[in-house]
């Protein structure tokens, strides 16, 4: 039997990274991965797996971020029993990462469980807990950098520096096949350039499949230095100063928050912002994942320095929810960095839910936003958003600031291609969205890569993966979820519009009278619609 592969997430989206490679004798999956977004990509979290976890016999892990690590301990829960495969310092992080996320969910489960009681809905459970994420860890099997690894009978694995994340990796994957081994690689999360804790990511030479990443396949950065990157950040935060309100800046946890800590204290350090301005990380997960990195600070660039960044006076780490709540008391310039980074979960909803409508506040987003989150919605400059329930003019700056990206852009991606050649076979463009999808194809074209024949899954999509070619099989197998809905805005981002929408509208009418009129039109128009 020749391999399958199966791409059931990071298919025209960025998150829910999760291939399975079927090899005839043995079933893997490269990456398991959280769903984030739109309501509608996120259901595919609480649904079943569209194959049965316990005849997986390995998981290969690229790297600790959740929408590749996020749905190992729901793997676990429902009969995987295998190894999971990664470097020590995934594990570590891992090892902070899923227990939060756990918390993360069984904290929002909660809250939602006390709405839908008040309101008579059905009772929801969470996607796993605590003990799903401590009984996971068990599973990990340390590999280093650039060491062939059995995996299973007739299946090696070799990881690669990818320069994304502190532990991440490229997996070459080499499987055994009667007329010699067919080689594949998996880019996992390519980083940048001037990455401040990464060396340039790595890349085995001729491959037979490759399956790359194409967040940012559509554009191109401006060419900056660490050192003028740290120059304009404190553009920014002089600009926020001047303002005299918070700056609120939605962070990863992990390596983005520790990349900002750095450049802040140097700037502080050199007089560029004022010295004695507050900064709190506000995160548990960045607390700990802090922790992990100060351990490695000896094994990544720049570590010298992120221990004094980690120590200084004015950054201050908030453990409790009475200190994180207290923030919000404060008055005058100070600086927050919470999670997530897309604003869809954790404490940065408390923190935009209190100060959007300040107009002296400013909102950094520091990353890419996926479509449907709520960052993305901000950054397309939404006048009012609904937070838990509630609606926020938003009257505060909002920007982006995309310099500390943890991926390579469309040159950088390219030129990360070129290492693999030759590759002899399909490319496989996953984890980007339809603009950065076809950018890259496009850039691959112009680039000479026309022997090898690049291909855009779809969700669940499934590859037979042959000597001299690829051939899309399973054809009639259903999909979770149409392509259409992928990293897209869903019906939940539309009544929320309607709701504001509604609101605005009935307010603008000066009369109880017109009120009450558009009431009854709204009333008449759901009546004809049931």
């Amino acid at each position: 039997m020749k391999p399958i592969l199966r791409f059931h997430g990071a298919a025209h989206g960025v998150t829910g990274s999760c291939y399975e490679l079927e090899t005839g004798t043995r079933r893997l999956l490269i990456d398991c991965g959280l769903f984030q977004g739109s309501k509608s990509e996120k259901a595919l979290n609480y649904g079943d797996f569209p194959f049965d976890p316990a005849s997986i016999d390995a998981v290969i892990l690229t790297h600790a971020h959740i929408d590749h690590s996020g749905l190992l301990p729901k793997l676990v829960r429902h009969g995987f029993d295998g190894a999971i495969y990664a470097t020590s310092a995934t594990i570590d992080l891992c090892s902070v990462m899923l227990p939060d996320s756990a918390h993360i969910q069984e904290m929002e489960v909660e809250n939602l469980n006390r709405r839908n009681a008040q309101r008579g809905k059905p009772l929801v459970s969470p996607i796993y807990t605590m003990q799903d994420a401590t009984a996971c860890m068990t599973q990990f099997r340390p590999v280093a950098y650039t060491v062939w690894t059995t995996i299973a009978d007739g299946v090696r694995a070799r990881f690669w520096n990818a320069g994304h994340l502190l532990g991440s990796a490229s997996v070459e994957v080499e499987i055994d096949q009667a007329g010699g081994p067919l080689r594949m690689l998996f880019s996992g999360d390519i980083g940048p350039g001037h990455k401040l804790f990464q060396t340039d990511p790595e890349a085995p030479s001729g491959i037979d499949y490759l399956i790359c990443e194409s967040t940012y396949g559509d554009r191109d950065r401006p060419e900056v230095t660490r050192e003028a990157r740290r120059n304009l950040l404190g553009v920014e935060v002089r600009r926020a100063a001047n303002a005299a309100g918070p700056l609120i800046i939605p962070s990863f946890a992990v390596e983005r928050t520790q990349e900002l800590l750095v450049d802040l204290f140097l700037l502080a350090k050199s007089g560029d912002i004022p010295a004695a301005t507050p900064i709190f990380v506000d995160s548990p997960l960045a607390t700990r994942a802090s922790a992990i990195f100060e351990r490695h600070a000896s094994d990544i660039v720049d570590g010298d320095i992120l221990r004094q960044a980690l120590n200084s006076r004015n950054i201050r780490f908030t453990e409790t929810v009475e200190q994180s709540k207290g923030i919000n008391r404060l008055v005058g310039f100070f600086i927050v960095i919470a999670a997530s980074g897309m604003c869809d979960a954790g404490r940065i909803r408390h923190h935009l839910k209190a100060n959007l409508w300040r107009r002296n506040a400013t909102v950094m987003l520091a990353g890419y936003q996926s479509q449907g989150s709520l960052g993305r919605i901000l950054l397309d400059g939404a006048a009012r958003v609904r937070i838990q329930g509630d609606e926020v003019d938003v009257k505060a700056h909002i920007g982006q600031f995309d310099l500390y990206s943890g991926h390579a852009d469309a040159s950088e991606l390219v030129s990360w291609v070129k290492k693999c050649s030759p590759i002899r076979q399909t490319i496989f463009l996953t984890h980007g969205e339809e603009a950065g999808l076809a950018g890259l194809r496009m850039r691959l074209a112009n680039a000479s890569f026309r022997d090898a024949s690049v291909v855009l899954p779809l969700i669940d999509d499934a590859y037979e993966l042959g000597p001299t070619g690829s051939r899309q099989v399973d054809l009639n197998r259903p999909r979770r979820l149409h392509p259409e809905k992928v990293a897209r805005l869903d019906w939940h981002n539309d009544l929320s519009r309607l709701l504001i929408d509604i609101t605005e509208s009935v307010n603008a009418v000066a009369d109880e009278r017109g009120r009450a009129a558009i009431i009854r039109r709204l009333r008449r128009a759901l009546k004809s619609s049931a």
